[in-house]
């Protein structure tokens, strides 16, 4: 059973994670993500993950990252999920990923020469 902590008046209910993971933790540390060379890059720090326990899926501009470590020898899980949504089109055909050193980096190409969605309005004077 987890230890009864005093959180703070602002996040009363919200004190499972602290709890969990102890004081200090923000739940967003894991990841940064930034727009460069027209692409989106998002570097996510999972270290303890294998490979192949990875699995990165597009889904209508959301990228979905999740990962399931089992030790056995410990009798412990771990998992890590994510889902990111972003605000261009993304070029799903040049989506590349690899992990190194226990982090993923995830290169996600803007997609160029699109057209404008919708009807065009026009405007009287």
């Amino acid at each position: 059973m987890l230890e009864r902590t005093n959180p703070s008046s602002w996040r009363q209910s919200l004190d499972v994670p602290s709890r969990l993971f102890g004081e200090g933790y923000t739940g967003s540390d894991d990841y940064d993500l930034y727009e460069e060379d027209d692409a989106f890059v998002l570097s996510i720090d999972a270290p303890g993950f294998d490979r192949e326990e990875i699995d990165l899926t597009w889904d209508r501009g959301v990228l979905n990252v999740a990962a399931e470590h089992v030790d056995e020898d410990r009798g412990r899980k771990r998992t890590f999920h994510r889902r990111f949504r972003f605000p261009k089109d993304v070029d799903t055909e040049g989506i590349d990923a690899a992990y190194r050193n226990g982090v993923l980096e995830v290169t996600l190409p803007i997609q160029q020469d699109i057209e404008l969605r919708g009807e065009p309005i026009p405007i009287e004077e």
